[in-house]
């Protein structure tokens, strides 16, 4: 039911999808994405993640306005994971692999993704270089909204200030490498107590 490969990408990321969920939930128009995950968890290009930056690593701010959320769901299954899940030593891993057994609609966690430098107009400028833009997504989910949202995990939430960019940067990646529209993508970050989200929208890129 769950697939799992570790990737050797500077250190090892435990890629795992869901598969009956994964069949269920991309029923409804997501066969690309569902062969990107199944054919991702066979055959990485573990090139990408090797040189280029890291999502994660984005130290700049886009202009994109965030909606907070004091009792959203992802922060309830966040709190459940920390709480239940002792058989697993870190935060992230107690979160991801509670939402990815128990949450009806989390379908992949550290799913791994990635942007080449002509897929993207002014890549070379924003970037600094030519390498591929990289990153490992916590949480994959597809939710009633029949939208595709991407969440990451971050303690202590209120105090990031580059989560939504690192989070932005994986729903374009993940648009390109499924030619899912950028539309179907949301985007969102939290912890226990708080969930920030966003609509991904291209345009935020042509104010930076």
């Amino acid at each position: 039911m769950i697939k799992h490969v570790s990737l050797a990408h500077g250190w090892y990321y435990h890629y795992r999808i869901h598969s009956e969920k994964t069949s269920k939930l991309c029923g409804n128009g997501y066969s690309k994405l569902k062969n990107f995950l199944e054919q991702t968890l066979d055959d990485c290009p573990d090139e990408h993640f090797t040189i280029g930056p890291r999502s994660s690593c984005l130290r700049f701010s886009l202009p994109i306005k965030l909606e907070e959320h004091y009792d959203h769901e992802v922060s309830e299954l966040c709190l459940q994971g920390l709480n239940n899940m002792s058989n697993y030593m870190t935060a992230h891993s107690k979160v991801q692999m509670f939402m990815l057994q128990f949450d009806k609609n989390t379908i992949s966690v550290e799913t791994p993704t990635w942007l080449l430098n002509e897929e993207l107009k002014g890549f070379d400028k924003l970037f600094q270089t030519n390498e591929a833009l990289s990153g490992h997504i916590d949480v994959l989910r597809i939710e009633p909204d029949n939208k595709i949202w991407i969440w990451d995990y971050k303690p202590n939430a209120e105090m990031e200030r580059y989560a939504s960019t690192q989070v932005f940067f994986y729903a374009l990646m993940m648009s390109k490498r499924t030619e899912i529209p950028f539309s179907r993508f949301r985007c969102g970050y939290f912890d226990e107590n708080i969930a920030y989200t966003f609509k991904p929208e291209s345009k935020v890129l042509k104010q930076i």
